[in-house]
């Protein structure tokens, strides 16, 4: 199936900081889900501008490098290293995974999935053993 050039392009158009390109690869009634964003879910062009517009915002040099891909149908799933290099100065690098719905050309959903600790109670529960674990030696 090659590189996934829809998802490579509209990737690349968000490194370039080429908002306008990046937006053209989603449809008009796209849905875009980032945890990362002030809103997580964006639905529509208006609110994925939005959403782009503030994320690139804040970062110097965006960074994406795609690890693997999977296609089950109109269905495409990326394993992705970012790399960002905020305008504050730091760079931030985490493992990223997409899942990215496509129709006729154009990305229909595009969601975002980061390796974070999971929140409210089964956060607690999961810090919570850490700390016995680290106490009894295990890690």
């Amino acid at each position: 199936m090659g590189e996934g050039p829809l998802f490579q392009e509209m990737i690349d158009a968000f490194m370039a900081k080429d908002l306008e390109k990046a937006l053209g690869f989603f449809a008009d009634d796209a849905v875009l889900i980032d945890p990362h964003y002030p809103q997580p879910r964006m639905q529509g062009r208006a609110e994925i501008e939005r959403g782009l517009r503030w994320g690139l915002s804040s970062l110097e040099k965006p960074g994406f490098s795609v690890r693997n891909r999977a296609v089950a149908g109109a269905i495409e799933f990326y394993e992705v290293d970012t790399k960002h290099k905020l305008k504050f100065g730091p760079t931030i690098a985490f493992d990223q995974a997409f899942v990215m719905e496509t129709r006729d050309g154009k990305i229909a959903r595009l969601q975002a999935y980061e390796p974070y600790p999971a929140p409210g109670i089964a956060g607690v529960i999961r810090r919570a053993t850490w700390a016995i674990w680290k106490l009894r030696g295990w890690i």
